[in-house]
């Protein structure tokens, strides 16, 4: 027998054999098929890594995000395979991963030291999978979502995008005296003064800690359609989430949803580059992403700032894939 046929006789002996371990084989997400971005039409959805972090303005790191977040990611996959599907304990629902077909197009090209190259290299790999199925983007650091939004509206041809960002701050700042006008916190800036998006197109939820003077009086003015962690506390988060959601969607021809990592508490998720006290709980984040799984306005998903490096628990980079685990199992494995 030659050694090729006793190794293949050996894995066919053992029971279980064929179930991959979580942290066996290729690092794809959700151990998706590899895939070129021209090659993901007949998949549910297609993740897309962003490995870049030169615009941040605090800590750097969430370039090893996209890794990490893969590698996290595997356990559902191996979960699903080892038991033949799941129980969501959550909702009561029953999940077999096998039926949600994902692909990994591995890392858009990035340009650490120029930031415009490193854009247009977002917008165009985002356009490229969002006109054949559902982008999964995989940050990176809050910038990137500026050209992914684009790519998405371009590629998926809808003339007006609507936006829910869940996050710490508001990424609003048009113009930093230090970091200019493209950074990670003036991706919403960007976003709103782009030819698919408007301020009143805009959901953010869980904002919290210190923002520009008078910031209230400028979501006022420009209709921007803001939660804040204080919103949260007294409404409620099914509540907060399904209007903003329903705020993003009115008008628009999709929505576009980006979870910055700093959107949950630092005690919680502490790999990320610029952690704020006080934010959404573990069960908060994944009861958002469960209300906007559930939204047939949901045409694209970003999660960004994980920085690994800063959480040695790895707490942060699971969470980071659950959160997205989750909406996904809602659009399309229920």
């Amino acid at each position: 027998m030659s050694d090729e046929s006793r190794a293949t006789a050996f894995r066919e002996s053992v029971r279980g054999s064929s179930v991959e371990l979580a942290y066996a084989g290729h690092k794809t997400f959700l151990k998706g098929d590899p895939r070129e971005v021209e090659n993901v039409g007949d998949v549910d959805a297609a993740a897309l890594g962003i490995p870049y972090d030169g615009a941040v303005s605090n800590r750097p790191g969430a370039r090893y995000g996209p890794e990490a977040i893969r590698s996290a990611s595997g356990w559902w996959a191996y979960l699903s395979d080892y038991k033949g599907g799941l129980t969501n304990m959550q909702t009561g629902e029953q999940v077999n991963f096998d039926d949600l077909t994902v692909a990994d197009c591995g890392d858009v090209p990035v340009f650490p030291m120029d930031s415009e190259t490193t854009a247009e290299s977002i917008t165009a790999h985002v356009a490229t999978v969002a006109k054949q199925t559902f982008p999964v983007v995989l940050g990176g650091d809050h910038y990137c979502t500026f050209p992914a939004v684009r790519g998405f509206a371009e590629g998926a041809g809808h003339d007006r995008v609507g936006f829910v960002q869940i996050d710490a701050h508001t990424d609003t700042v048009s113009e930093s005296p230090v970091f200019g006008t493209d950074f990670h916190g003036s991706s919403t800036a960007l976003i709103a003064d782009s030819p698919h998006t408007e301020y009143g197109d805009v959901s953010q939820v869980g904002i919290r800690g210190y923002e520009s003077p008078d910031f209230f009086e400028f979501a006022d003015e420009t209709g921007l359609n803001l939660y804040t962690m204080r919103d949260i506390e007294t409404e409620g988060i099914v509540s907060v989430v399904e209007d903003a959601i329903e705020a993003a969607a009115e008008d628009t021809d999709a929505v576009y949803v980006s979870f910055d990592i700093d959107a949950i508490d630092p005690s919680v998720a502490p790999g990320t580059g610029t952690p704020v006290p006080g934010g959404l709980t573990a069960g908060q984040a994944l009861k958002t992403m469960e209300v906007l799984g559930a939204s047939d306005a949901v045409g694209a998903v970003d999660l960004m700032e994980v920085a690994p490096r800063y959480d040695a628990t790895e707490s942060t980079e699971r969470i980071a894939a659950y959160l997205l685990v989750t909406l996904l199992e809602r659009q399309f494995a229920e």
